[in-house]
């Protein structure tokens, strides 16, 4: 379908809620060029975009709006990390009688305890759409803050009963898959393109730190308190509370995404979420641009149908352009819990015994400093490498290292009989360790959070919401295979465990090279552009995008020209 453009005359602007003013001023060759966009950390990232942020944009107020909104991670980072710690505590299995249980039977208890919080995500991803397509993104962060909270509550009124742990982890995972889905989405929403990827990063570096909180809480409370004591297993499953009240004291201060707010016909307000956001004055020219790219994309949906009810947007995503985008962020997802990342991060002492290091205390010892390596390596990534070598080479390089680090562990498990018990604290034994460090970083660097930041920035706004129920919900799905399947592998195929999740990474990395494309500073709107082109050939979509794009600025440019020299012919007529 034919993209349409609209060429605006100037209107003033004052607090009515349509604006209608004209595209970037063509007395600015930062509109055409390329620019470096000074970050407020200091770092230093190319503006690209099709029209270059002013430097006032790139100040603190968004990275404190990210660092809010991603509270919510930290309830997605704790709650991954420190279950499988928590079951592996002798008070907990003593408490709730895992000390009796073997084989199949431990293994099922495990399972379930584990994975009643990836069914309550799923749930969450699926049933949060209408509240936040009709109450906002800020609001529905607060009330999974609140939701999240009740389920920690819950589990701790349990007192050896797994029924209470089970709801519990239902209703954590209901706030979980609700946040998941809000949060890159009103990140992204809220971002400058330059440093979207950065921003929405962010996400993943809570997730990443709060693991790494998850992961040494377990450890301290195994050295420090008895395994006899009740406290031992309550003190970390306690700490679920603190992501959860931060998150809504956090978003209590935060604003509704301005892109939400357009769309809900609050035009006026949003101009001023984004004049604080962007630290510009809200008549400035970025601003009413930024607003109309908005309006054009709104009316463009109008005209196409997009813009209706849930079953014309269902409709819609079902259309080439639409379409192709979900069936890649919806890949994405589950192409990322096949890589063996959450087998790693839910049963990683039950893996580190396996290759040969026993005892719960070295167990939690060896996963604190897994989730350590991947929180300095996301930080690192999220800062200082997603906006340069971008999306698509990230996952292509990242994804052959975790390849590298499974099958070498598969090839471990096999020679060594690591998984009977027989192996030996040799060379080969400490490299299966280095290997699993390796994978930390390696995937960290590529598969961890991209998955994320492509599905909260591809899909229009009108089916944003929707489109990212889907994604997230395959997420989740993806999630409760692997952690609800995992202790049966590892129980009954062993080391063909590791096999399964190398051979997965490498259709991931083929996946990436042959049909996702690279999407960094691009804007929300120009993703469309992308999308609908007829090839679906990952290695040609951003060129040829480029190619209209800057079509488009040409076009744009010499039309403010030809403004410019009216007005001057106007002025001389007038002398």
């Amino acid at each position: 379908m034919a993209r349409q453009v609209r060429l605006l005359q100037t209107d003033d602007i004052d607090d009515d809620d349509d604006v209608r003013s004209p595209s970037p001023s063509s007395d600015s060759a930062s509109f055409i060029h390329e620019h470096e966009a000074a970050g407020f950390l200091g770092t230093t990232t190319e503006d690209s975009s099709s029209h270059p942020a002013p430097k006032e944009v790139y100040n603190w107020r968004p990275y404190v709006l990210a660092l809010s909104a991603a509270m919510g991670s930290a309830m997605f980072g704790y709650d991954t990390a420190f279950i499988g710690g928590t079951i592996a505590l002798p008070s907990f299995a003593h408490k709730f009688g895992l000390e009796d249980a073997t084989g199949n039977a431990l293994a099922g208890i495990e399972a379930r305890i584990v994975s009643t919080f990836q069914v309550g995500c799923f749930f969450g991803s699926i049933l949060v759409y209408y509240f936040n397509e009709f109450h906002g993104r800020r609001n529905t962060l607060i009330l999974a803050g609140l939701l999240f909270d009740c389920g920690a509550i819950m589990q701790l009124l349990s007192n050896g009963n797994l029924d209470y742990i089970y709801l519990g982890r239902g209703l954590t995972g209901l706030a979980v898959g609700s946040s998941s889905l809000v949060i890159p989405v009103y990140i992204s929403e809220c971002a400058p393109p330059a440093i979207r990827g950065r921003l929405v990063g962010i996400f993943e570096i809570v997730l990443q730190s709060f693991l790494v909180v998850g992961f040494w809480v377990n450890y301290g409370v195994n050295e420090h308190i008895s395994g006899l004591s009740d406290t031992q297993w309550r003190i970390p499953v306690s700490l679920q509370l603190v992501p959860g009240t931060l998150l809504v004291i956090a978003m209590s201060f935060q604003p509704e995404s301005p892109r939400w707010l357009i769309r809900a016909g609050k035009t006026s307000q949003a101009r001023k979420v984004l004049s604080y956001i962007r630290n510009l004055p809200a008549d400035h020219e970025y601003v009413v641009w930024e607003v109309e790219s908005v309006l054009n994309q709104i009316e463009h949906e109008s005209y196409t149908g997009a813009d209706g009810s849930l079953k014309d947007k269902l409709k819609s995503i079902m259309l080439p352009g639409k379409r192709n985008r979900l069936i890649l962020g919806c890949s994405m997802m589950i192409l990322q819990n096949l890589s063996g990342t959450n087998a790693l991060n839910y049963y990683s002492t039950t893996i580190f015994r396996s290759i040969g290091f026993s005892g719960t205390s070295v167990g939690l010892l060896a996963t604190g400093v897994y989730g350590f390596f991947k929180c300095i390596t996301t930080i690192f990534f999220t800062f200082f490498v997603i906006e340069r070598i971008g999306r698509r080479n990230s996952l292509i390089y990242g994804g052959i290292g975790t390849m590298v680090a499974m099958f070498y562990l598969a090839f471990f498990g096999a020679v060594s009989g690591s998984f009977d018990g027989h192996a030996e604290r040799n060379a080969s034994a400490y490299v299966a360790i280095f290997m699993v460090y390796f994978f930390a970083v390696t995937f960290t660097l590529s598969w961890s959070g991209i998955p994320w930041i492509f599905a909260a920035e591809v899909f229009p706004a009108s089916v944003r919401s929707v489109c990212v129920s889907m994604t997230t919900s395959s997420q989740w799905v993806g999630q409760f295979m692997i952690v609800y399947s995992t202790p049966y592998l590892m129980e009954n195929i062993k080391w063909g465990t590791f096999l399964v999740f190398g051979i997965s990474l490498f259709f991931g990395v083929v996946f990436v090279f042959l049909w996702v494309p690279e999407t960094k500073g691009m804007t929300l709107e120009e993703m469309d552009i992308m999308f609908e082109l007829e090839t679906t050939d990952g290695r040609e979509m951003r060129e040829q995008a480029e190619a209209i794009i800057a079509h488009e600025r040409e076009v744009l440019t010499m039309s403010d020209r030809q403004t410019v020299g009216a007005i001057k012919l106007g002025d001389e007529f007038a002398v």
